[in-house]
């Protein structure tokens, strides 16, 4: 770490600790030439998730369009804003261990779909609904005898 006070690129470490919730680390330095102390703070960079849409446009992951999905499909279900957060976490957790930093507005969709199929199996045939776009009365029905 380079010294902001005279430039030497060489500096020790006198303490380091969380700072943030455990979001950062802060650590006090010394500059190994003039003796002077700072402070550097290190975070995390978090490599954002690229969304490629059915359309092949890609946008970045938003959480808020995924909690709006399925607020609509829970609406007037006995659902807790805590379970939807939860599983909402789950999803994004799943996506942000993936190795590949892109992934299809499909695979989310589907993973969206099993959250539901666990919380409430009507606010997961109303997603389905929407998502999978029946054409058919008989293709709803099918859904629905799967479970």
């Amino acid at each position: 770490m380079k010294c902001p006070f005279c430039g030497c690129p060489e500096s020790k470490v006198i303490d380091s600790r969380p700072t943030d919730e455990n979001e950062r680390i802060r650590r006090r330095r010394e500059c190994v030439d003039c003796a002077k102390r700072f402070t550097t703070y290190e975070i995390i960079e978090n490599v954002p998730i690229v969304v490629i849409k059915k359309d092949k446009s890609r946008e970045v992951f938003d959480r808020n369009k995924v909690l709006k999905g399925m607020l609509r499909a829970c609406e007037k279900r006995p659902i807790t804003s805590t379970e939807l957060e939860s599983a909402i976490s789950e999803i994004e957790a799943t996506l942000q261990s993936a190795a590949d930093r892109e992934v299809t507005s499909v695979h989310i969709g589907e993973l969206i779909m099993e959250k539901l199929k666990e919380i409430d199996e009507v606010a997961y045939v109303r997603f389905a609904s929407v998502y999978k776009d029946f054409n058919t009365a008989s293709a709803f029905v099918e859904e629905i005898s799967k479970l």
